[in-house]
């Protein structure tokens, strides 16, 4: 346990049963009153994120996690299986702990799996993966306007807004945190 003065970005703590990840904290301490510690959380297991507020001197359980390299295999139904590169050990991980991350998985990605103990609690994403258009319309000769975009389905099955000169069989850059095309490979 620790007091919540004491957390960070990063912290997976132990709230109702739930893990939480705290994506933002502020230490605020008013003019009058006790000081509090303002947070948002991500819920590891559905990905909600909220806001919560704790007094300073509150004490809250935090968890250790552990980060281990692991290369994506393949999918079997509703499991993932990642392999460990240094033991060469296979996890399962069901759908649900994958969440979106599931639209920017290929065979062979590098990620980071998340550990409490031996159980996967969560799954890290490199921030960009470079997939391939399967399927585009062709861009039509002449339209030039700007900003204008069309819809692309990557080999993930994601669908992401791409510009119109891009074309079916294009490699593209993607960012996994907002899920946009960054540009052409």
């Amino acid at each position: 346990m620790v007091q919540a003065s004491q957390i960070r970005n990063g912290m997976v703590l132990s709230i109702d049963n739930h893990l939480w990840q705290v994506a933002e904290f502020q230490f605020v301490q008013p003019g009058k009153g006790g000081a509090f510690v303002r947070t948002k959380i991500k819920n590891l297991k559905t990905g909600r994120v909220i806001e919560r507020t704790f007094r300073s001197d509150e004490k809250v359980n935090d968890v250790r996690v552990e980060s281990k390299d692991m290369q994506y295999l393949y999918r079997d139904g509703s499991l993932f299986y990642f392999m460990d590169k240094q033991t060469y050990e296979q996890v399962a991980v069901t759908e649900d702990l994958i969440g979106d991350s599931k639209n920017y998985l290929k065979e062979a990605a590098n990620v980071k799996i998340l550990f409490n103990e031996t159980t996967p609690i969560g799954i890290e994403l490199p921030f960009f993966v470079e997939l391939k258009v399967v399927e585009t319309e062709p861009g039509v000769k002449g339209d030039t306007v700007s900003g204008a975009t069309k819809v692309a389905k990557l080999e993930t099955g994601a669908v992401v807004q791409v510009p119109l000169f891009i074309e079916q069989g294009e490699i593209l850059k993607i960012d996994t945190r907002t899920g946009t095309y960054v540009e052409r490979v």
